[in-house]
């Protein structure tokens, strides 16, 4: 139909999958938007079937519902080179019972060829309609002159008023992990309500639902991915744009929650999908869920086998829940919130050279001077003794004694080598810089004198010559 063409159209951003597949939207996605100084939310919600009883169809239903009983008006998206069928009647008429302001928008009206197409849809008995096109962005300022009118003007401050000071932004906190694994029921668990479509069928959330909370007076931004399958695994075009998706609120993110199923342990597919995490550099928490039903309940023991199988992991903060239960879910934002202070913590260049005073890396390595480039991830600038690279032994031993000294619990840390360029290189001790040599390529020439200047030259050699011969 469009529905999230249009929803991006109106938001100005790329946040809905589009694609040509029906049924992509299956989760509520909400985005902000303006249009001529009002300020609403948009909710992009999934295609409804009203009497289709099938687990997914009912969800996506249910979540419309969530979306249609908060929504101050209503618009009823429909393509314009279809026909009306059964299903589009009884949605208008669903539509139609709750006595909300309503349009009815026929989509994909691109040329005035097909302006007649609009006149076909009055027959559902939604009012006014207006034909657009959400690709080709037709007249959906029109549309929405309408639908905002009554929407109140964003205040603007006095000349003389103070302006409030800047809130912090929130802490943006992407979960990640493969298909099935209980991302969306966790997302639930955190916000306290059914944001997100629950299903047993691995792959049923596409498109990243976010909601932000606020707890103990800190923000947070929760994202909740797509599972991530293998590239063999993973051959619809709307998987493959969840993934495409997945990984980029993933470099967006400040924190990542890795989620590993306690029922069948650490996969490889978890460090694959780790490590884009951990290539991004983003601090990473590990949640092992579905605890209550694990089949061995030895927490280190799990631990000790999640370590040796995210052996790149080790600076990772372990968190067992149960997020059906909400057992041990409350941990996690304390949790959030230390791995993203480490993350975005910087120490003194001072601070860092006493530290580094008479350190020895393996193998005989010294270190000259170092500094913090950058936070999140925190990388530091290293000068050894030597004209190269650390080995990886020795990087890693500076990298532990770093968190040893300065903490930087849960989030990576990035060792980038330089070395110092001496001018004197090469030149013996007491021994004076060379000069560089003359130009004896030309011969020098005198100068000639020539004008008043010549003359008066010459009339003084003359007088002198004269003075000369008198002695």
């Amino acid at each position: 139909m469009g529905k999230s063409t249009l929803f991006n159209a109106i938001t100005g951003t790329r946040r809905s999958i589009v694609g040509d597949e029906p049924g992509i939207t299956r989760d509520r996605i909400g985005g902000m938007a303006e249009h001529r100084g009002r300020r609403f939310e948009v909710i992009d919600t999934g295609g409804i079937i009203p009497d289709d009883h099938a687990l997914i169809p009912a969800q996506i239903l249910r979540q419309a519902r969530f979306a249609l009983d908060a929504a101050d008006h209503i618009v009823f998206v429909i393509d314009g080179r279809t026909e009306i069928t059964s299903a589009d009647r009884e949605l208008a008429q669903m539509l139609r019972k709750l006595n909300k302001p309503l349009m009815l928008a026929v989509n994909k009206i691109d040329t005035d060829k097909n302006l007649d197409l609009v006149s076909d849809f009055y027959q559902l008995g939604i009012e006014p309609v207006f034909g657009i096109s959400a690709e080709h962005k037709v007249g959906i300022y029109e549309m929405l002159d309408l639908i905002t009118g009554p929407f109140p003007l964003m205040e603007k401050p006095e000349p003389d008023e103070e302006e409030p000071a800047p809130k912090a932004p929130p802490i943006k906190v992407s979960i990640i992990g493969r298909p099935n694994v209980g991302k969306s029921t966790l997302i639930n668990a955190i916000v306290g309500e059914e944001r997100a479509i629950v299903s047993p069928i691995a792959g049923t959330t596409r498109d990243t639902v976010d909601e932000q909370i606020t707890r103990n007076g800190v923000d947070y931004l929760f994202m909740d991915t797509a599972g991530i399958r293998r590239k063999g695994k993973t051959h619809l075009m709307a998987e493959k744009l969840s993934v495409v998706m997945a990984r980029r609120h993933i470099r967006m993110a400040h924190v990542v929650l890795l989620i590993v199923d306690a029922t069948e342990g650490p996969l490889g597919q978890d460090a694959t999908i780790a490590g884009y995490a951990h290539e991004e550099g983003r601090a990473l928490i590990v949640v092992v869920n579905k605890w209550d039903a694990a089949p061995n309940k030895d927490k280190a023991k799990f631990e000790e086998d999640l370590r040796d199988e995210l052996k790149f992991l080790e600076y990772a903060q372990v968190a067992f829940v149960s997020a059906k239960t909400g057992a041990g879910v409350g941990q996690l934002f304390e949790m959030v919130r230390n791995a993203h202070k480490w993350a975005s913590h910087r120490v003194g260049t001072g601070e860092l050279n006493r530290f580094s005073t008479g350190l020895i890396l393996e193998p005989d390595t010294r270190i000259k001077y170092i500094t913090q480039a950058s936070i999140r991830p925190p990388t530091f600038i290293v000068f050894p003794d030597k004209k190269n690279d650390l080995h990886f032994s020795a990087e890693r031993q500076l990298v532990n004694r770093i968190r040893r000294a300065f903490g930087f619990q849960g989030t990576p840390i990035v060792v980038k080598t330089k070395f110092a360029v001496n001018p004197f290189e090469g030149m013996r001790r007491n021994e004076p810089a060379k000069r560089p040599p003359r130009n004896t390529s030309q011969s020098s020439v005198k100068r000639k004198a020539s004008g008043k200047n010549a003359a008066r030259k010459a009339k003084s050699g003359t007088v002198r010559n004269k003075q000369k011969a008198k002695k």
